[in-house]
């Protein structure tokens, strides 16, 4: 899974990556300080499963019962007005943007810098401005992909050798569009009724927009949330879009803080507590300030805004395999060795794929470890199960 960050200049999405993947990366307060993409790993937290045995465990990814399951995070160069006609590093960053299955939109939202990333008086540029631009950047881009093969496409659908729904999926195959996802989109916008030749511009934007929105899913950080004066903007953001209040900058400091042993904090905790007796007045200044920020926003956002692209965009959930169901473990007997990312609705089978082909391509029946109870190939997993797959693969 590919997780993208995007937005314009200098809203902090460097700093977003730096503290998510807690990977040094160049920040600075000048329009593309990132020129090729950043590409590391962070985490999306979930509780363990030893939570429901009610037993301890040593793994560095389990922290007092939080799981910690990893995710690939991109950090892609900035994005200026004009970016689908070949602006700035428009068409660089669209192809980046590309590979990610689901794009977090880092946002400023204290209005710190202007359409193009430049610094300006807190407040006086409006973040919606920001979001408008970039979506539409993305339906503009989509548009273009469409437009020029239109004319083919249609010949096509006339001699017959290709119909609507597969001649679409086909142009957006490197985007990764389903067949389902354009059919459900020419339904809802009744143009599965409409003669392709007849559609109007109109009729095309509508559409991908809808296949932009499906497709590639976007989340709004509202970053900068430290700066702002008035987070009832938020408020005006939250009426069309799906948005996490961030702190970027806080969310680093306390990374490092906590590498650096001075305080204790698990990514996402709405508090932290200080381990060092030692803290020099910066230090303590510096933490006093994240309390401040923390008191306001509750979290950091940086983790909320991770989980809630995996888990409520993505509809994914975490299962854990082992291959023995009775001590929870693997054959060394590491207890819970492994979390694994799946959609919503996959079934048993489907988790023996991410595991090996082998084993899905031999598989004879899997083993529930919470229930005790043998389970088929196409029974769907809940977020949560632990389970051992019993392939002729494996036995052999």
């Amino acid at each position: 899974m590919l997780i993208g960050l995007l937005g314009k200049a200098n809203v902090g999405k460097s700093t977003f990556f730096s503290a998510a993947t807690e990977t040094a990366v160049p920040i600075g307060n000048y329009p593309f300080t990132t020129i090729e993409p950043n590409v590391g790993v962070t985490y999306v937290r979930t509780k363990c499963a030893c939570k429901h045995f009610g037993i301890a465990h040593q793994n560095e990814l389990c922290i007092d019962g939080i799981r910690l399951v990893p995710v690939k995070l991109i950090d892609v160069a900035g994005l200026v007005p004009g970016a689908h006609e070949g602006k700035g590093l428009g068409n660089k960053f669209l192809d980046d943007a590309r590979q990610a299955e689901v794009l977090i939109h880092v946002v400023d939202v204290a209005g710190t810098t202007d359409i193009q990333g430049q610094p300006v008086p807190v407040g006086t540029h409006d973040p919606l401005e920001d979001i408008a631009f970039v979506e539409n950047e993305f339906d503009q881009w989509f548009k273009q992909i469409l437009d020029r093969e239109w004319q083919k496409l249609l010949r096509e659908i006339t001699q017959k050798t290709t119909n609507l729904v597969d001649g679409i999926t086909k142009r957006f195959s490197g985007l990764g569009v389903k067949e389902f996802q354009v059919s459900e989109i020419l339904k809802e916008l009744n143009l599965h009724a409409k003669k392709p030749a007849e559609w109007t511009d109109s009729d095309i934007l509508d559409f991908v927009k809808k296949l932009r929105k499906k497709t590639k899913p976007v989340l709004v950080a509202a970053n900068k949330a430290d700066l702002c004066k008035d987070l009832s903007v938020v408020d005006k953001i939250k009426q069309n879009n799906h948005v996490v209040i961030c702190s970027a900058e806080s969310e680093l400091l306390l990374r490092k803080a906590s590498k650096a042993g001075l305080i204790k904090y698990v990514p996402g905790d709405s508090a932290f507590e200080i381990q060092s007796q030692s803290l020099n007045p910066q230090q303590k200044q510096a933490l006093d300030l994240v309390k401040v920020v923390l008191s306001k926003t509750h979290t950091t956002g940086i983790q909320e805004a991770i989980n809630y692209a995996v888990f409520d965009l993505l509809k994914f959930i975490t299962v854990y395999p082992v291959e023995d169901e009775a001590k929870l473990s693997n054959k060394d007997g590491v207890i819970l060795p492994d979390a694994r990312l799946l959609l919503a609705g996959s079934n048993a089978k489907d988790l023996a794929g991410t595991i090996h082909a082998d084993l899905a391509k031999g598989f004879l029946f899997a083993m529930d470890a919470k229930t005790k109870l043998r389970i088929s190939a196409d029974h769907i997993l809940k977020d949560g199960d632990v389970v051992k797959i019993v392939s002729s693969m494996s036995r052999g």
